[in-house]
């Protein structure tokens, strides 16, 4: 849906005059202020920005160009939830990365409630209207779908344009159980981005245009070796949750161990408390596998590297998937990585090119896929350097600078 000028609806000439600069133009490249070179040149263009700088450069709103001479100031709403789980979100951690850059960040919200956390968004977003030019929102499925919609309610109230971040590999379903309100939502954005083609392909009835911003990692905090020689050392990090079916590890684990009698796994991650936790500790025992088994609980964000270096082999055995960061971290540190084909992971791993992938659900066929790791001459080495070349598209040093694009855009008035 369009307003004037070809705006989409709920968007206008947003951000305060005294941060912007206005110049009567006209496309392309904004008479007036040359272009910046593509992502990656690093050169300046003729209103002094960088690749460094992508807010700076020319946004056209109303027939009118704008360029910003300072960030403009952001609202971020979702779950900034460190401090309670020990690890940083997608939106927490671009937060932190846009005020390192000098962009004015309002985060919402910390509440550890979900009643609360919700009141907190909405109050946030009203109370603060005066105070940021643009908003992202986090949308998940389920009862954390209303919030979005609660939250968005209010940015249309107080004027404000916004950017939707579509999350979570569960979302698809969920959108054909209420069609009607999912595009209600989607049409009513700036603009809509997505971490994957998977959710791109499944969301497009939605909305039409949806743009790729891949979840990123900071490339550099993840120490590569090659696994060219690799032991029985098995590593699962996930929370324990049902869609993520922990269950399915032990039951790899106990049909490996005949075969490799010093198979470990470690299993990573918080307790989401649905009873997924404890499912796979009676699975374990029934098998015999228990003592196999590590369980260290939730680590902070920057201890995954170190428990990643550990394992040798990287099980993902989730039923439902997007474009997981967690398996993102395992390819940065070429680990050999197993996974079930479940959503959007054929759209993150080539299967025999950087990992292997196995129905979901097949307990053989991961093992069998596991034992091939272990076992067949080259392959270990193969898949742990083209891991390596996979992660290193989502380094952070690419994706930030889009991100700060297209916010720009947004709070200019063009998606």
């Amino acid at each position: 849906m369009s307003g004037p000028a070809g705006r989409p609806e709920g968007i206008g000439e947003s951000g305060r005059p005294s941060r912007l600069m206005g110049n009567d133009a006209s496309p392309p490249g904004c008479a007036g202020h040359a272009q910046g070179k593509d992502a990656g040149s690093g050169r300046s263009s003729a209103t002094g920005a960088t690749e460094d700088d992508a807010w700076r450069r020319p946004v056209l709103s109303g027939g009118r160009c704008f360029v910003f001479q300072q960030p403009p100031r952001v609202l971020l709403v979702a779950n900034f939830l460190s401090a309670q789980i020990g690890a940083r979100g997608v939106t927490e951690e671009l937060a932190a990365r846009l005020e390192d850059r000098g962009w004015p960040v309002i985060a919402t919200s910390t509440r550890p409630g979900r009643a609360e956390r919700l009141a907190d968004m909405v109050r946030t977003v009203w109370r603060s209207r005066r105070d940021y030019d643009v908003a992202a929102v986090d949308v998940f499925s389920g009862q954390a779908f209303i919030w979005a919609q609660a939250a968005c309610a209010a940015l249309r109230l107080a004027g404000k344009p916004y950017v939707l971040a579509l999350r979570g590999g569960n979302l698809p379903v969920f959108a054909r159980r209420r069609p009607r309100s999912v595009r209600s939502l989607l049409t009513s954005a700036a603009a809509v981005i997505v971490p994957s083609g998977f959710l791109a392909r499944e969301m497009r009835p939605y909305r039409g245009s949806l743009r790729l911003l891949p979840n990123p990692i900071e490339l550099s905090r993840y120490p590569y070796v090659c696994r060219d020689h690799v032991r029985p050392r098995l590593i699962w990090l996930r929370a324990f949750h049902q869609i993520y079916n922990p269950s399915l590890a032990p039951r790899v684990l106990a049909l490996l161990a005949p075969h490799h009698p010093d198979v470990e796994l470690c299993m990573i991650g918080r307790d989401k408390g649905d009873g997924s936790l404890q499912a796979m500790l009676a699975v374990a025992k029934s098998l015999g596998v228990r003592e196999r088994i590590t369980l260290p609980g939730g680590v902070p964000k920057d201890e995954v590297p170190r428990w990643l270096a550990q394992g040798d082999v990287f099980l993902n055995t989730t039923d439902f998937d997007n474009a997981p960061v967690s398996v993102i971290e395992a390819l940065a540190c070429g680990l050999c990585v197993v996974s079930t084909d479940a959503g959007g992971i054929p759209d993150l791993l080539r299967h025999e090119g950087d990992a292997l992938l196995v129905p979901a659900g097949e307990a053989e066929a991961m093992a069998r896929a596991v034992d091939r790791v272990l076992s067949e001459p080259g392959l270990s080495g193969r898949l742990s350097r083209r891991a390596r070349a996979t992660a290193e598209a989502f380094d952070w040093a690419f994706i930030l600078p889009r991100w700060e694009s297209l916010l720009s855009a947004a709070a200019g008035g063009r998606p």
